[in-house]
């Protein structure tokens, strides 16, 4: 099969920090491969349409805030690659980030798709492997009351230095082989915002196909914890974990 790009990507946006933006747009620019960017505007406004002049990217504004997953849904037609990453806005990496990815999921037939160390800005390692959520680790992971299965759930009792197939994995860096994102045909559109990367990953399952953690490659994020900080987002994560476990079960 012949494909227009080696690598396609979405980054979905809502009124984002512009500076924070432009380091990301230029670590995939930097990538050594045919490739095209997609972003999504999320904004009130078209305030990014001509932010970027650049033939390997293409805006889309669909005109009201559509949420994340239908976000990158959106361009789900377009997409004519053998890779498809899944990035967020606030990302950065060097040029050979996705090349060395790209080499393991060649030989990782039975993967969707991989996510290299994740790190924050200050160079602290960020713990995006999890267990499958269940009702009572969401609840213990704001109240802390058994803070050892928190780090169970986050497989930190495991050498977390060495690739492995966790069950779920955050969906802020996902490259996935094309083919098995569009089989998956996306993001459950049902998810607005938060859960919805778990959702994906339970899908996956279905397929017969496994995810990587491959920390060999580490790219930094610049991460908040929007939901533990503003009441609206709260509720964005309350009503997805209800329509999560409704899809799923509690346990």
């Amino acid at each position: 099969m012949s494909f227009k790009y080696q690598l396609t990507a979405t980054i979905v946006l809502y009124h984002e920090d512009p500076e924070i933006l432009k380091k990301t747009i230029a670590s995939f620019l930097k990538i050594p491969l045919k490739k095209k960017l997609f972003l999504v505007d999320n904004s009130a406004t078209r305030s990014f349409q001509n932010f970027f002049n650049d033939e390997e990217i293409e805006y889309f504004f669909p005109g009201e805030n559509i949420g994340f997953g239908k976000g990158h849904n959106f361009v789900l037609d377009k997409l004519n690659s053998k890779y498809h990453l899944l990035l967020n806005p606030d990302i950065e990496f060097t040029a050979t980030t996705i090349p060395i990815l790209i080499s393991q999921l060649e030989k990782e037939h039975d993967v969707a798709f991989a996510t290299p160390k994740v790190m924050y800005s200050n160079l602290e390692k960020q713990y995006v492997c999890r267990k499958h959520p269940t009702f009572f680790d969401l609840i213990n992971r704001r109240i802390k009351l058994v803070p050892k299965a928190i780090l169970k759930n986050e497989y930190r009792n495991q050498d977390l230095t060495k690739p492995f197939y966790p069950d779920f994995i955050h969906g802020c860096f996902m490259l996935f082989k094309t083919t098995d994102f569009k089989d998956l045909k996306g993001f459950d559109a049902r998810y607005f915002l938060y859960m919805e990367d778990a959702d994906l990953c339970r899908e996956i399952d279905k397929l017969g196909k496994k995810k990587l953690y491959f920390p060999e490659v580490a790219i930094v994020h610049h991460y908040q914890k929007g939901s533990a900080k503003n009441l609206k987002l709260f509720w964005y994560h309350t009503f997805s974990a209800i329509k999560y476990f409704l899809k799923w079960g509690v346990s």
